[in-house]
């Protein structure tokens, strides 16, 4: 079996912050789902890996997987543990709250394992998917490996909220509870600090790079709060990822919204190169033009008669945004 290949995932910041209460093979693949919508958006091909994503006719999505990509190397073959994550995925649902959205949506439907070829499949709601991709309230970036290697679902959490951070971060303990689906367990502050808190600085100290310390606040005579003061931990840092890291210009579908980025390479046919030439330009629109994409639509049967129909879109861009200046 393969070790799992590292890289950084850009993982939203609405999934980062879902209340969820699951357990450590189900977040493996959660994980896998974060690097698989990824990996679509950037147009990587999954056919020697035996990774497959079909999008339907009602924009379901069925995924295909190995099974040992959803395992923890080489001494975790308990293929069990995947039917079993699978059974329990199917049957709960996820709910993000976003603005004036609150959402209940299952995880995954039809799970089946193909024994042969040691594969698995499933489908995804696409608003599932569109969750995965939507960076519109911002974006965590972790490594793929030390996240599927953690053994305890907290540490997998607090990895999340603190990678990358450099401030420190206060929550309420009623907050971490009812993101972490815990409302009802660890009444006292000692059992929530010793059954949930330690054990993720000591997972996060010896794996992650990044851990953090933590100051537990009080509002009269009552723990209502915890501050965490984010450790960067350079030893545990991947060298090469780090290295990639500072070559490679972040995509632009982290800058512009799903929507936005489609109309422009369907609709008008525009390059990543192009993009990333006007993003300044494209995120300006996207921020200032009350429903750009309509916008888009609009200009479109004009820009369709131009000889230079994207240098068409541009100027119109250019014009509409003047006329709020």
């Amino acid at each position: 079996m393969k070790a799992i290949e590292n890289k950084d995932i850009l993982q939203s910041h609405i999934l980062t912050t879902a209340k969820y209460d699951y357990s450590v093979h189900e977040k493996r693949i959660l994980y896998r789902l974060v690097e698989l919508a990824q990996c679509e958006i950037e147009g990587l091909d999954f056919r020697k890996d035996c990774r497959k994503i079909e999008h339907d006719l009602f924009g379901l999505i069925d995924i295909t997987l190995p099974i040992s990509s959803l395992l923890n190397g080489e001494e975790d073959k308990n293929h069990k543990v995947v039917k079993d994550a699978l059974t329990r995925l199917s049957q709960k649902y996820f709910i993000y709250e976003v603005d004036d959205i609150w959402e209940k949506i299952n995880i995954v439907v039809f799970p089946k394992i193909q024994k042969r070829s040691s594969t698995v499949s499933f489908t995804i709601h696409p608003k599932i998917w569109d969750c995965m991709l939507d960076f519109s309230k911002g974006f965590r970036k972790y490594e793929l490996k030390t996240a599927m290697s953690f053994e305890s679902v907290y540490s997998m959490r607090f990895y999340e909220l603190l990678s990358g951070q450099t401030n420190p971060i206060s929550y309420t303990i009623e907050y971490l509870k009812d993101r972490f689906q815990i409302v009802d367990k660890y009444k006292q502050i000692n059992d929530f600090v010793k059954r949930v808190i330690e054990p993720a600085k000591k997972e996060l100290d010896e794996k992650s790079p990044y851990t953090f310390e933590y100051k537990i606040n009080k509002t009269g005579r009552k723990f209502t709060s915890i501050t965490f003061f984010p450790i960067y931990q350079a030893q545990n840092r991947d060298e090469d990822l780090e290295t990639k890291a500072l070559q490679k210009q972040i995509s632009p579908s982290w800058d512009l919204s799903k929507n936005v980025l489609d109309y422009l390479r369907n609709g008008f046919l525009f390059t990543p190169a192009e993009i990333k030439q006007n993003m300044d330009l494209f995120k300006k629109a996207q921020s200032e033009i009350q429903d750009f994409i309509y916008f888009m639509s609009q200009v479109k049967p004009r820009a369709n008669r131009a000889k230079n129909p994207k240098g068409y879109l541009i100027n119109s861009i250019k014009k509409e945004l003047n006329k709020s200046c």
